[in-house]
Order: C-alpha cells, then sequence, then structure tokens
C-alpha cells in the first residue's frame, strides 16, 4: 500500500507541474499577444494609416527614448499625432528637448495635446509643442515657473561634529553646496539662473499661447489651475477627452474619419508587452515567485529618475 501510494503521489505531481507549465506558457501567449497589438502591431501597421498616439507621463527628463520615439512617428505613416500628457514637469533641459521634439513633429504633421490629468511646469511646456491642447474640466495646468532646490546640511554636521574643509578656486566654485551656508553672493548667482530660465518659459508661453503682457502676468507667478480655467484664462483651447481631440484632428486638419488610433511606446520590447509589470503576476501565480518579483524591481527601476539642477517641476 505503501508503494502504491507513493507511485500515485509521483503520478499526481508531474500532473500539476505539467498543468501548472501549460497554463503558465498559455498566459505569457495571451500577455505577449495583447501587448503586441497594445503596442501598435509593430512595424506593419505604423506603415498604415493612422492617428499615433503618444504618452508623456511621470517626470520630464528629456530621455533618448522619449526623443526617438517622437522622431519615429515624424517619419511614419502616421497623418497625426495625439499626445497625452499626465506629468508634473521634470528638468529645464528635459523639457526644452522635449518641447523641441514636438514642435519638428508639428511640422510634419498636426498634433493636439490631451492633458489628461494634469499638464504642469515641464509637462505644459510639452502640451504648448503642439498645435492644440484640449483638458478635463478638473485636469490641473500652469504652473509656470522655474525651481532651483538644494539642501542645507551645515548645522546637522555641526550638531555631530562634522566639518567639511573646502579649498576651490573661486568662492562661487561649487555653490551653493549643501556643506557651506549659501552667501549673497552665490544666492544671487543662482537666482540669475532661475529667472534666465523663467524668462525663456514665459516667452514660450506668450508665444505659443498668443497672449499679451497682462495676460502672461495673470497665469505666470507659479500656480496651477483646473482646466476649466485655463481655458478662461486661455492656456487651453477646450474641454474635452480623446474624442473631441480625434474630432478635431478630423474637422480642423483634415485627418479622414475612422482612422484606427496606434499607441506608440518609447520602451523596448519587454516593457512594451508588459513584460515587466503585467507578466510579473503570471510568473508568480505560477509559482515563479523569484522571477515575478525580480521584474517588479526592473520595472521600478525603469521607472525611476534622479532629478538634479534647474526644474520646472510642480509637486504639492
Amino acid at each position: 500500500m505503501d508503494r502504491e501510494y507513493l507511485v500515485e503521489r509521483r503520478k499526481l505531481s508531474r500532473r500539476v507541474t505539467f498543468w501548472r507549465a501549460l497554463t503558465f506558457l498559455i498566459a505569457l501567449a495571451v500577455i505577449l499577444v495583447a501587448g503586441f497589438y497594445a503596442a501598435g502591431g509593430g512595424q506593419m501597421e505604423r506603415r498604415l494609416a493612422h492617428i499615433a498616439k503618444l504618452k508623456i507621463s511621470g517626470v520630464i527628463t528629456g530621455d533618448d527614448a522619449t526623443i526617438r520615439l517622437i522622431h519615429d512617428v515624424e517619419e511614419s505613416n502616421a497623418k497625426g499625432a495625439l499626445i497625452v500628457i499626465e506629468s508634473p514637469g521634470g528638468t529645464v533641459t528635459g523639457s526644452e528637448a522635449l518641447y523641441e521634439a514636438l514642435r519638428k513633429l508639428s511640422a510634419k504633421k498636426p498634433t493636439v495635446a490631451l492633458v489628461d490629468g494634469m499638464a504642469a511646469s515641464g509637462g505644459f511646456i510639452a502640451a504648448i509643442g503642439t498645435d492644440h491642447i484640449i483638458a478635463r474640466e478638473t485636469s490641473i495646468v500652469g504652473s509656470i515657473g522655474v525651481l532651483f532646490q538644494y539642501p542645507d546640511v551645515v548645522r546637522m554636521l555641526d550638531l555631530i561634529g562634522v566639518k567639511v574643509e573646502s579649498i576651490k578656486s573661486s568662492p562661487l566654485k561649487a555653490a551653493p553646496s549643501p556643506i557651506e551656508s549659501a552667501t549673497p553672493e552665490s544666492r544671487a548667482a543662482i537666482a540669475a539662473l532661475v529667472n534666465a530660465n523663467f524668462e525663456w518659459f514665459k516667452a514660450l508661453v506668450k508665444d505659443r499661447r498668443h497672449l499679451d503682457d497682462a495676460e502672461l502676468a495673470a497665469v505666470s507667478d507659479g500656480r496651477v489651475f483646473t482646466g476649466k480655467q485655463g481655458v478662461e484664462l486661455m492656456l487651453v483651447d477646450e474641454l474635452g477627452s480623446e474624442d473631441q481631440a480625434i474630432a478635431w484632428l478630423e474637422k480642423e486638419r483634415g485627418l479622414s474619419k475612422g482612422l484606427p488610433v496606434r499607441e506608440w511606446h518609447p520602451h523596448g520590447l519587454a516593457e512594451r508587452w508588459g513584460l515587466t509589470e503585467n507578466a510579473a503576476s503570471i510568473f508568480k501565480m505560477a509559482g515563479f515567485e523569484k522571477i515575478g518579483s525580480a521584474l517588479e524591481q526592473l520595472g521600478e527601476a525603469s521607472r525611476a529618475h534622479v532629478l538634479d539642477g534647474m526644474l520646472v517641476l510642480w509637486h504639492p
């Protein structure tokens, strides 16, 4: 009886392993196929006439992948581009690079921005890089301003008895520094940089939104506005959703009705097909806990950003 029991247990174990592996392979195949079509169906479908949909989300750094993606859309057979923005902003130079890429795209194809939640600071710079801005009534727009922050840990170092010596070629080298109290000269030097970038930001808004000096002053004190307020202040063209954005491309730019909307992704194949996020749960369900955890960590690492320098960023 013991031998028969052990034999049956082995058979049962083999069956469980077989069905677990089969379930995992089927689930993985479904994710790959779904991710393939969610990404626009690959190069073949991108060669057909369509409306390209790009998402600008998270912190803007002007990363190569996003800039290259916009260039690819520019060279594709897309008849227009829908830029969906969900961003609090980012670095000044990253926002500038993104703006320039969107202006190049707009010179070749009609573009419309949809503020899907937030287009603040650098996110708003991206929005004004398109031909037309649509926002939801409760979206957040604006935050026209420039920020520079740095920590001051001098007092903390004094409390723990640490003294850091510096030998510099001039007083303003590496200033301001967290290990030295800011001097009036270093504050003035950084303020000059902030103001120069602020003037650049305001000039963009004034030119792209066709504002006079009084209208610009009313929106450039750093505050944020709702989408509805943005329309009244001429920061936004109209309220609506993706349907209104597509309708604008068709009515104002002459795009054929019924063109398919293909979403373009700036990530690599693994992320585009959902392997770093969606598949992590599948691996765990199939009993591959370590692989699932590793994929989750990979997804988190790919979204991590290190911000330094001058920022056009809004955060509560």
